[in-house]
C-alpha cells in the first residue's frame, strides 16, 4: 500500500539512489513508500472479512495480492529477517529500517490470510517457512527487528508496555499455531508470568488492562496494531481463563478507542488547505548524512515541520480521518458484540463523514475492516 497520491492517483515515489541514500532520512518517515508492510498488514482484515462474506474470485485476488505483498517485502535485503515499508520504481530499493510497528502488522496479516480458508496448502507451507525465519531472528537479536547496516536493528517487542507485551505474545501463540513447535508455547506460557514495568505487572496482567496512550494523547492508528495483536491471542488461546483475560483487555481498548470516534465530526470537507506530494521540496533541503536511529528520527522530526508547513492538509486528515478511523476499528476488534453494538451508531456517523474519493492520505483503509466486522454484529 502507498501512504498518499494525487486525486489521479499518480505517486511520487522516491527514486532508488535517494532510497540507498536514505532521503528524506534513512527511516523512510513521510514519503509514499513508508507504510506498506504495516497497511498492508492491517488491510488484510478487511481483505479476509471481505471474501468470507462474499466468496467471490475478484475479493479473494485481493486478498492473494495483499499476502504476497507481505512475503515481497521480506524478501527484498539480503538481511535475513528484516521487512522492508516497499521499494523504489526499480522494484527492490528500499529503506534500510523497518520498525516493531511494520513488523507486527506483517505478521498479523500473514496469520489472517494463513487462517481464513483462502491460503493453499502451498502458501501456507510459504507463509510458515517465512514466519518461522524471521520470528527466529528477531527473537536471537533480543526481540529486536533486524535492520541493514550501519543501523543493524530498529525497534523491539521486548518490554513491559502494552505494546511490547501484545506483540511479543502475539509472535509467540502465532509460531506455536503455525507450526506446532513446542518451544513457542513453552516461551509463550512462561513469558505471560514475566512482570516488570513501574507497577511490575504480569504480562498477562497488562493484557488485561487493555491499550494504554503513553504520552496521554490518542494514538489509535499505530495502537490498533497492538489491539489486532491482542485480538489475535483471544482467537488462538483455548484456555478459558486467559481467553477472558484477553477479552477483558480488548473491552478496555475498545472504551478507549470509542472516545475518539468523535473526532471523525471536526474534519471539514470543504477546508481548502492544500495537500501536496512534494516531499522533495519540504524535506531534502535539510537532509544530512545519518549513521544512527537517532540521526535519522531527529532529522524526520525537523523535515515533517516543513512538510505540514507545505502541505498543511496533512495535519487535518492524520488528526480528523487517521484517528477516528483506526479507532472503529479498535472498537469491532471486541468480541462483545453487546459493547460494539452500543458504538455501531458513532461508528457509522465516523465512517459515513468522508467523501473518500477527495483524500490524500490513505490511513482510511480501517473503515473497511470496521465495516466488514459490524456487518457481524448489527
Amino acid at each position: 500500500m502507498i501512504d498518499f497520491t494525487d486525486l489521479d492517483g499518480k505517486v511520487n515515489y522516491p527514486t532508488p539512489e535517494e532510497c540507498r541514500s536514505g532521503k528524506p532520512n534513512a527511516l523512510g518517515w513521510y514519503q509514499p513508500i513508508e507504510n506498506g508492510a504495516m497497511f498492508n498488514g492491517l488491510y488484510l482484515d478487511a481483505g479476509v472479512n471481505r471474501w468470507q462474506h462474499t466468496k467471490a474470485k475478484d475479493d479473494a485476488m485481493k486478498a492473494r495480492r495483499l499476502m504476497e505483498g507481505l512475503l515481497f517485502l521480506n524478501s527484498i535485503s539480503d538481511v535475513k529477517g528484516f521487512v522492508g515499508r516497499g521499494v523504489s520504481t526499480d522494484g527492490k530499493s528500499h529503506y534500510p529500517m523497518g520498525s516493531n510497528d511494520q513488523t507486527l502488522p506483517w505478521f498479523y496479516g500473514l496469520w489472517r490470510y494463513w487462517q481464513s480458508g483462502l491460503a493453499t496448502p502451498r502458501e501456507k507451507q510459504r507463509i510458515q517457512t517465512h514466519i518461522r525465519e524471521t520470528a527466529e531472528i528477531i527473537v536471537k537479536l533480543g526481540w529486536k527487528m533486524p535492520a541493514e547496516p550501519p543501523f543493524n536493528t530498529r525497534g523491539s517487542f521486548a518490554g513491559f508496555s502494552f505494546g511490547s507485551v501484545t506483540r511479543q505474545l502475539f509472535v509467540m501463540k502465532l509460531m506455536h499455531t503455525v507450526t506446532g513447535d513446542s518451544k513457542w508455547d513453552g516461551l509463550y506460557r512462561a513469558s505471560l508470568e514475566q512482570r516488570g514495568g513501574k507497577e511490575k505487572a504480569s504480562k498477562r496482567e497488562i493484557c488485561a488492562k487493555g491499550m494504554v496512550f503513553e504520552d496521554g494523547r490518542p494514538h489509535n492508528w499505530t495502537s490498533c496494531c497492538e489491539v489486532a495483536a491482542l485480538r489475535g491471542l483471544w482467537e488462538m488461546e483455548t484456555e478459558t481463563a486467559l481467553k477472558a483475560t484477553f477479552a477483558k483487555g480488548l473491552r478496555a481498548s475498545a472504551e478507549l478507542a470509542a472516545q475518539s470516534l468523535p473526532l471523525a465530526q471536526q474534519f471539514d470537507p470543504r477546508d481548502p488547505a492544500p495537500f501536496s506530494q512534494d516531499w522533495r521540496k519540504a524535506m531534502l533541503p535539510l537532509w544530512k548524512p545519518q549513521t544512527t536511529e537517532n540521526d535519522a528520527q531527529t532529522l524526520a522530526g525537523q523535515q515533517l515541520r516543513e512538510f505540514v508547513k507545505l502541505s498543511p492538509r496533512r495535519n487535518k486528515e492524520t488528526a480528523f480521518i487517521r484517528e477516528p478511523t483506526s479507532a472503529a476499528w479498535i472498537v469491532t476488534l471486541c468480541p462483545d458484540a453487546t459493547l460494539v453494538k452500543q458504538h455501531a451508531q458513532a461508528i457509522e456517523r465516523a465512517i459515513s463523514r468522508y467523501d473518500y474519493t477527495r483524500l490524500y492520505l490513505c490511513t482510511f483503509f480501517w473503515v473497511e475492516s470496521a465495516w466488514w466486522r459490524l456487518q457481524d454484529v448489527v
